[in-house]
Parts: C-alpha cells; sequence; structure tokens
C-alpha cells in the first residue's frame, strides 16, 4: 500500500482523455504572448483583397447574383467570402506548420506525454487553438466589413459563430493531414490545396458563372460551403440550404479531428 501511495505522489493519475485540454490552451497562450505579431500576419492578406479587388475593382463590376437571386453588390459580395478565407487561413496556418513543428522537431508532444496529459487532450488543445485564431482573423474582418457597410443585415453577427465552426473544419483536417508530413517540402501541398480552394469556391464569382462540370466539382469544396454560409448570413437570406452547408462543415470536422485523435496517438504511444 505505501508503494502504491508512493508511486501515485510522484506519478499523477491519468486525466479522462479529453479533458486536460485546456493546459494546451495555456501552454499556447505562454507561447504567443510575445510573439503576437505571427498570430495577426495571416489576417492582412485577406483584408488587402478586400481592398483591392472587392473595393477598387468593385467600383467597375456591376452588381452580381447573390443568395435567393437577389442582386448585391460586388462589394458586398466579395467581402463574407474573404470573411470565410480569413478563418481559413488562420486555422490552416496554426494546425500544420506550427503543430509540425511540435511534433517532428521540438518534440513538445513527448515531453507532454510524460505528464497526465494523452494524445486526445493535445489534439483538442491544439484544434481549439487553431479554430480560435481562425475566429480572431474572422471577427476583425468582420468589423472591418460593419465599418465600411458590407454587412446590410444584422444577422451578420452569426457570421462569427459560424467562422468558429469553419475555423474547427480547418483546423481539424489541417492536423490530421499534418500528422501523415514527413519532410517541410510536404507543405507545398498544402498551398497547391488552400490556393485554389481560395480562388475557386465561389469566393469572387457565383457559382452559375462556371461550366456545368466545374459547379459540381466546387460543391465539394469545403470553403466553398463555408463561402455560401457566412454570405447568406451577411446578407439576411436564410433557407434550408443553410443547414446542408452546416453539416458539411460539421463533418468535416469531426472526421478530421478523430483522425488527428489517432495518429496522434500511434505516433506518439507506438
Amino acid at each position: 500500500m505505501t508503494g502504491s501511495t508512493l508511486a501515485t505522489r510522484i506519478v499523477p493519475a491519468p486525466l479522462p482523455a479529453g479533458r486536460a485540454f485546456y493546459r494546451m490552451l495555456e501552454h499556447n497562450y505562454f507561447v504567443y504572448r510575445r510573439m503576437w505579431t505571427i498570430i495577426f500576419s495571416g489576417f492582412f492578406e485577406p483584408l488587402f483583397y478586400l481592398f483591392s479587388i472587392g473595393v477598387g475593382l468593385g467600383a467597375l463590376v456591376p452588381d452580381v447574383t447573390g443568395p435567393g437571386g437577389a442582386p448585391v453588390e460586388y462589394a458586398a459580395f466579395v467581402a463574407p467570402a474573404l470573411l470565410g478565407a480569413s478563418a481559413m487561413n488562420g486555422a490552416i496556418y496554426e494546425s500544420t506548420i506550427n503543430i509540425f513543428f511540435k511534433l517532428r522537431y521540438g518534440k513538445i508532444y513527448d515531453a507532454i506525454l510524460s505528464t497526465p496529459m494523452q494524445p486526445l487532450d493535445i489534439a483538442v488543445g491544439e484544434i481549439t487553438w487553431s479554430l480560435g485564431r481562425g475566429a480572431l482573423y474572422a471577427g476583425g474582418f468582420l468589423v472591418v466589413m460593419a465599418s465600411m457597410g458590407l454587412m446590410p443585415s444584422p444577422w451578420g453577427i452569426l457570421a462569427l459563430p459560424a467562422a468558429i465552426l469553419i475555423g474547427f473544419a480547418f483546423a481539424a483536417c489541417g492536423m490530421a493531414a499534418t500528422t501523415y508530413m514527413k519532410s517541410w517540402q510536404d507543405f507545398d501541398m498544402v498551398n497547391l490545396i488552400v490556393l485554389p480552394l481560395f480562388l475557386f469556391s465561389g469566393t469572387f464569382y457565383p457559382l452559375t458563372v462556371y461550366p456545368a462540370a466545374f459547379q459540381v466539382l466546387t460543391r465539394f469544396s469545403p470553403l466553398y460551403h463555408s463561402v455560401e454560409l457566412i454570405r447568406a448570413l451577411t446578407l439576411g437570406v436564410f433557407d434550408w440550404s443553410l443547414a446542408g452547408h452546416v453539416a458539411f462543415l460539421v463533418a468535416m470536422g469531426a472526421v478530421g479531428a478523430t483522425i488527428a485523435g489517432r495518429r496522434l496517438a500511434s505516433l506518439l504511444m507506438p
């Protein structure tokens, strides 16, 4: 009994899986509080697109067909899409490059697993932090949109929780993909996927202008569902298609989180 008590004091009992994820949030906060410029770096790219294309080029483009078939000012059409892209960027940047370094080079997770924390805690904590970065980008972008008069409906405030869902979907899949990467060169594939998603997910043009075959392909893009969801909210257009967009993103996040948790367990606790 004495030996058992001594072992318990030296090696704390493991916590239920997934319950200690907040420790990862605490760890990331202390790491990034002196490097806050890194957090905000990815916010500006969609913002520059908004000013250059949505506002600058938008002055030369007539109204386009928005959700529900109503004509929409081009800048108000593009801005919600860039908000969704901003949430995607924040989640992807955090859940790929940063996690790859911690996993393959920094060996941060190996050290963390010497505590009562488990791989699922790491996965949930990192995904939560990544979606938080995406939500931070989206929140700042939403303020810019509102100040520019590009959020005509008060329902647009719901774009923030929608952006959190988008961040969850991309963060979970980004982390799952990162667990399969072996070298820094693998990140070329991330750019190869993210850039076409950004350009061809109904971001800058209505889906109806694409060829029929390309329209079918675009409907499988997670950013397309993100863009359509946020665009409908900021314009105040509601129909049953929103439930489909939400379901797609929830399923994407759930699958990604499951794979990420299992992969971490197999890599760190063989």
